[in-house]
């Protein structure tokens, strides 16, 4: 397997445990858990994201790695295909938003399922839920993007 192969075999099973986590979590485990009471709900949550938000820091690097690996052998660096930067551009967005969620809400939450503060956990979760939208559907638009180089 060439070192490009890995390259992408890595970028995408990043992309996989991100942009797959978050469609299961939005889409599947979020109407789930609303039947559930906030004493039960919010501690749920919290343990879910403590490991979701680990797993996707880890795909981050593994993303940036690999995304810059192939960025400079094979894309053709600075002078890639526009949907190449796009990707770029929108997996940064991607990444700050995810550092908001993990170094503000996140810590918000905790705090909040600790005090058993449940509308304030309510709040942190409903502020994750709204960014964990917004970066499954800039996943979506990247997905797009990479399929669009195959053609």
């Amino acid at each position: 397997m060439s070192v490009y192969a890995l390259s992408l075999m890595l970028h995408v099973l990043g992309v996989v445990v991100w942009v797959g986590g978050m469609f299961f979590a939005y889409v599947c485990l979020r109407p789930a858990v609303g039947e559930l009471s906030p004493q039960q709900r919010l501690p749920l949550w919290e343990a879910a994201l403590s490991r979701f938000l680990t797993w996707v820091g880890v795909a981050i690097v593994v993303i940036l790695l690999s995304g810059g690996q192939m960025m400079m052998m094979g894309q053709g660096g600075l002078h890639a295909r526009w949907p190449v930067h796009a990707m770029a551009g929108i997996g940064v967005v991607m990444m700050l938003v995810y550092g908001h969620i993990r170094f503000a809400l996140f810590p918000r939450l905790q705090r909040a399922v600790q005090a058993q503060s449940w509308p304030d956990g309510a709040r942190a979760v409903n502020g994750v839920r709204r960014l964990v939208a917004l970066n499954l559907a800039l996943g979506v638009i990247v997905i797009g993007l990479a399929s669009s180089l195959r053609g």
